[in-house]
C-alpha cells in the first residue's frame, strides 16, 4: 500500500528491548492513521509552515489527477489553487488555506475551485484547520475538501427549475389576469346589454301602450284613418322590438359558431334594386341613389347575410343623414370580388369612436339622442367575415361616412 506521509529522514539510535513495545505501538498507530486516510472519501492533505505537502490521501490525489508520491513536498497552492474560477491568478497571500498558517484560525470556503493536473477546474468546499503541538506551537495545517460539482449541478438544475416555475407562474398569473379582465368586461358588457335592452324596449312598449290606450278610450271618436295610424305605429314598434330580438339571437349564433353560410347564385344588380325599393318608403322625397356600371352581375353569395349587411348599413345611413342630403349605394364587380359602397353625407363618426366602431353595444358619442342598440355594425362585420370578405370605413364629422364591403366571387368552404 502506498504511504501517505512524508517525514524527513534522520539517524536514530538502535532500539533497546524496552523500546520495542513502544515502537510497535507507534507503527500500529501510523498504520491505523494510514487506513483511515485511505478510506476517507474526502480529500485530505497536510501542509507545513511553508505551505508544502506533508501528507495527502488517495482521494485528494485522485480528484486532482496527481499521484501521492508526486505531491509530497510540493507547494499545494501552485498545484491546485493557483487561479480563480475565471482564470485570473490567485495570489498566495490572499489564499484562505494559507491564512490558517498565518493567523492560526480555521477557514471555511464554499465558493472557489481547485485545478486538476490537466488544467481543468472543479468547484470545491474546503476547510483549512491549523495544526498545533501540545504546547500550542503552530506546526502546519490540515486541509479537507470535497468536489461539489454534483451539488452545484443539482443547484443549477433546481435554480433553472425555479426560474422556469416562476415563468410558468407568471404566465399563469398573466392568463388569470386576462381571464379576470375578460370576465369583468363581460360583466360590464352584460350590464350595458341589460340596460340597453330595458331602454330600447321601454320606448316602443310605451308607444304601444299609449296607442292601445288611445284606441280603447277614443274608439268612437277616432276616424278610420286615425285608427289606421295608431295601428301602423303599433306595428312599427313591434317590428322594431322583433328586429332587436333577432339581432340578439344572431349574435348568439355567431358566438356559438352555429351560423352557417349558404351561398347561392345571385344577380347582385337586381338584388340591390329590389333592396332599395324596400327602403324608398322611408324617404320618398330623397330616394337612395344606386350606381352600377353593370346591368347584370351573377355570382355566389349568402343572400340572407348580404341582405342583413346592406340593410344595416343603409338603415344607419338613413338614420344619421338629414333628408335633404344624398345617400348612395354603389356596386362594382371585379375579377375576384364584388364591391358594395354605401356613402352618405350625414353626421359622420368621431375619430375617437372609429377603433371601437364594430364592438358590441358601442355607439358613437354624437348619436346618444338617436335610437339604436349598438348591435348592427358588429353583426355586419361578423357577417362579412363569415363570407371571407372585408369591410372598411372612412368618415368625417359633419361630412359623411363611406362603408366599403368586399366579398369574394367564390366562397371557399372550410
Amino acid at each position: 500500500m502506498t504511504d501517505y506521509a512524508w517525514f524527513p529522514t534522520s539517524a536514530t539510535p538502535p532500539l533497546t528491548p524496552l523500546d520495542q513495545p513502544v515502537a510497535q505501538d507507534f507503527t500500529q498507530l501510523l498504520r491505523q492513521h494510514q487506513l483511515i486516510l485511505n478510506a476517507v472519501g474526502e480529500g485530505v492533505y497536510g501542509l507545513d509552515l511553508e505551505g508544502n505537502v506533508t501528507f495527502v490521501n488517495p482521494a485528494a490525489a485522485a480528484m486532482i489527477d496527481w499521484s501521492t508520491e508526486e505531491l509530497i513536498g510540493m507547494s499545494m497552492h501552485a498545484v491546485l489553487h493557483h487561479s480563480h474560477a475565471d482564470g485570473t491568478p490567485y495570489c498566495r497571500e490572499d489564499c484562505p488555506i494559507y491564512a490558517a498558517l498565518q493567523d492560526g484560525s480555521t477557514h471555511r470556503v464554499t465558493t472557489e475551485v481547485f485545478w486538476r493536473k490537466d488544467g481543468t477546474s472543479f468547484p470545491v468546499e474546503y476547510i483549512s484547520t491549523p495544526m498545533r503541538e501540545d504546547n500550542g506551537r503552530l506546526i502546519g495545517a490540515v486541509v479537507t475538501f470535497r468536489d461539489i460539482s454534483q451539488r452545484r449541478w443539482a443547484e443549477e438544475v433546481l435554480q433553472r427549475s425555479n426560474e422556469e416555475l416562476e415563468i410558468k407562474v407568471e404566465e399563469r398569473t398573466t392568463k388569470l389576469r386576462q381571464v379576470n379582465r375578460q370576465l369583468q368586461e363581460l360583466s360590464e358588457m352584460r350590464s350595458r346589454f341589460i340596460a340597453m335592452l330595458c331602454h330600447e324596449f321601454r320606448n316602443p312598449l310605451n308607444n304601444i301602450t299609449l296607442s292601445v290606450s288611445s284606441l280603447k278610450r277614443y274608439d268612437l271618436q277616432l276616424t278610420a284613418a286615425e285608427k289606421a295610424d295608431y295601428l301602423l305605429g303599433i306595428n312599427n314598434n313591434v317590428e322594431r322590438m322583433t328586429q332587436m330580438i333577432d339581432d340578439i339571437l344572431v349574435i348568439g349564433k355567431i358566438e356559438a359558431k352555429v351560423l352557417e353560410v349558404k351561398p347561392q347564385c345571385l344577380d347582385f344588380v337586381q338584388f340591390c334594386r329590389q333592396l332599395l325599393a324596400e327602403h324608398q318608403y322611408t324617404r320618398p322625397e330623397s330616394p337612395i341613389e344606386f350606381i352600377s356600371r353593370s346591368r347584370q352581375a351573377i355570382a355566389y353569395c349568402d343572400e340572407r347575410l348580404l341582405r342583413s349587411i346592406l340593410n344595416n348599413l343603409l338603415s344607419n345611413a338613413l338614420r344619421y343623414t338629414p333628408t335633404h342630403k344624398a345617400i348612395r349605394l354603389k356596386f362594382a364587380k371585379r375579377q375576384n370580388h364584388v364591391i358594395f359602397t354605401i356613402q352618405d353625407e350625414g353626421i359622420g363618426i368621431p375619430s375617437e369612436d372609429k377603433p371601437y366602431l364594430f364592438e358590441l353595444f358601442h355607439r358613437g358619442r354624437n348619436v346618444s339622442n338617436i335610437p339604436g342598440t349598438g348591435l348592427g355594425l358588429s353583426i355586419v362585420k361578423q357577417f362579412v367575415e363569415l363570407q371571407q370578405g372585408t369591410i372598411q370605413v372612412k368618415s368625417q364629422v359633419n361630412q359623411g361616412t363611406t362603408f366599403t364591403v368586399r366579398l369574394p366571387v367564390k366562397f371557399q368552404q372550410n
